[in-house]
């Protein structure tokens, strides 16, 4: 059973760089840090149905083409110059940008940047291996050639409700490859202090698909929170499992009987029907959450629950 968890960012960021350093990326083909719950360790996993991981890739490295059944995504937590090919389309990444790879889509990365880069990776696998239903391909090439305009469909589709009428798609998945911060950021400070927002969350945000006006992918839902300065939350309880990832700020979270203190880049998270509180004790600074959960299986499958306590 998943328990209330937070892993630190800083001793994340000290293990990564250790393992950059020592482990090239010919052998690992990806390097990334996996968040598994105390409670789930076999197999492993950090919430029931989701995972969690901390990737990173150093300048000039390149991490070859595969595909897997897993939806997933990046959030990017620092670093710049690094792109990923999904599906024929180079997709830059900078800092506090939502990737998306749906399941079935060949993917790679390259970094001819300066810096270190490092991401959030999250995955709905943990529930694809408990259907049965995984399976992971190898690219015919070591890397997939642009077959496309980079960014075309970040481009295309981040105009919120002007959509190309020449585009069609039946897939449950978004067809935005990148949700930019500079685009969430926008949205947030065009809110500004107008609105109280949820007494439970704050003023929260769903990243949405733009053709259905649903989530981005039919297995995880995800969203953006800003918590004003004193913001306590009330508290409540719902059957979907999330995992926060803190964008900026520090506060805590009561989850049941455990109190979890959080930091810029801290990754927590609240197990399905755990009661949870946000505490934001600044005085003058926001603290913003990027969140995901299973919130859409749990719709789908009429098993959404939720109460104020």
């Amino acid at each position: 059973m998943a328990v209330p968890t937070v892993w630190s960012y800083g001793a994340l960021r000290d293990h990564a760089m250790y393992f950059a350093e020592h482990l090239p990326i010919e052998d690992a083909q990806r390097r990334v840090l996996m968040l598994v719950n105390p409670g789930l360790q076999e197999p492993p996993a950090t919430v029931n149905t989701l995972y969690a991981g901390i990737q990173i890739l150093l300048p000039g490295e390149q991490a070859p083409a595969h595909r897997h059944t897993s939806n997933a995504f990046r959030f990017v937590i620092e670093g710049s110059g690094v792109y990923t090919t999904v599906a024929g389309e180079r997709v830059h990444m900078n800092p506090g940008d939502l990737l998306m790879t749906p399941g079935m889509q060949w993917h790679d990365h390259f970094h001819p940047g300066d810096d270190p880069m490092m991401w959030l990776d999250g995955l709905d696998y943990p529930l694809i291996n408990k259907l049965e239903a995984g399976f992971h391909d190898i690219y015919a090439d070591e890397f997939q050639k642009s077959e496309s305009p980079d960014d075309i469909s970040t481009r295309q589709y981040i105009h919120g409700r002007l959509n190309p009428t020449w585009l069609r798609r039946d897939s449950p998945n978004t067809p935005v490859g990148n949700y930019p911060w500079a685009e969430t950021e926008r949205a947030l400070a065009a809110i500004g202090d107008d609105v109280d927002g949820c007494e439970h969350d704050g003023v929260a945000l769903e990243y949405t698909n733009p053709l259905t006006g649903g989530a981005v992918l039919p297995t995880i839902g995800c969203r953006v929170h800003r918590l004003k300065p004193g913001f306590a939350g009330r508290p409540r309880r719902h059957t979907p499992s999330t995992i926060y990832h803190v964008v900026r700020g520090h506060g805590s979270t009561q989850v049941g009987d455990r109190l979890l203190e959080w930091h810029p880049h801290d990754v927590f998270v609240v197990p399905g029907w755990a009661s949870y509180q946000h505490h934001n004790g600044a005085a003058d600074d926001d603290a913003v959450l990027f969140s995901y959960s299973d919130e859409p299986v749990m719709r789908a499958l009429g098993l959404h629950r939720e109460e104020s306590l």
